[in-house]
This record gives C-alpha cells, sequence and structure tokens, in this order.
C-alpha cells in the first residue's frame, strides 16, 4: 500500500492537435511529466516560441500574446493546482497544450530485487 509521502505531485502536460474542419477526429503529438509549475508553462514556451516562425500572422500573435501575458495568468494557475490549456489555431488545425495537477506513483526498480522463478521461463518468440 503507497502512502502518500511515496506520492510525488507534479504536472501531467499534454498537447494535442486537431482538424477544426471535423474530419479527423484529435492525435495526441506529446507528453511530459513536470514535478514543478515552471517546468509545466516552460514546456509550453519553449514549444511556441519554436512554431512561431511557422505561423500566420494571427496564430503568431496569439502565442506571443500567451507568452508575454497569458503565461503569467497560467504560472498563477498552476501554482493554485488548477488545470490550464493554451491554445493556438492556424487555418484548419488547433494545438492545444493541457496542464494539470498529477500525482506521480514511484517507479519500481530491479536492482537488489530477486525476481519471481517464472521470468526464466520467458522466451521471445521467434520471427
Amino acid at each position: 500500500m503507497l502512502t502518500t509521502a511515496e506520492l510525488r505531485r507534479g504536472f501531467w502536460c499534454e498537447c494535442w492537435t486537431e482538424d477544426v474542419t471535423g474530419g479527423q477526429p484529435p492525435a495526441f503529438v506529446a507528453s511530459f511529466g513536470a514535478d514543478t509549475a515552471v517546468q509545466a508553462d516552460r514546456w509550453v514556451a519553449i514549444i511556441l516560441r519554436t512554431i512561431t516562425p511557422m505561423l500566420d500572422p494571427e496564430a503568431c500573435d496569439d502565442a506571443w500574446d500567451w507568452l508575454y501575458d497569458g503565461r503569467v495568468e497560467t504560472r498563477q494557475a498552476l501554482l493554485r493546482a488548477e488545470p490550464c490549456k493554451v491554445r493556438v489555431s492556424q487555418a484548419d488545425t488547433c494545438v492545444t497544450w493541457t496542464i494539470r495537477p498529477a500525482l506521480f506513483l514511484p517507479l519500481a526498480h530491479r536492482q537488489g530485487v530477486e525476481l519471481p522463478a517464472c521470468t526464466e521461463d520467458f522466451k521471445p518468440q521467434q520471427t
């Protein structure tokens, strides 16, 4: 049984694209587990700065508006443990970054642990 001391607080970040004409379902692009609000909003900021040269003028303005003004609001909301979204639309595509508070479970490791005997029985399938 896990105790709350074993859980790590952080933020789960995702990036999705969507065809706004409805021709395709939303597509998952990437995810990131951030330890802090700073890391979470920085993840979005770095991506936005990277893609702004490729955006049309209106989408570029929206991206820079968030980078200069909206980012402060996003960071404050994250510090209050509130979920956030950042959206930029260009032509028929909308890119959405979501950031939400999360509890991360510790991963098990095998150092110093004897594996069950059945693990020796596993043989990869020959192709």
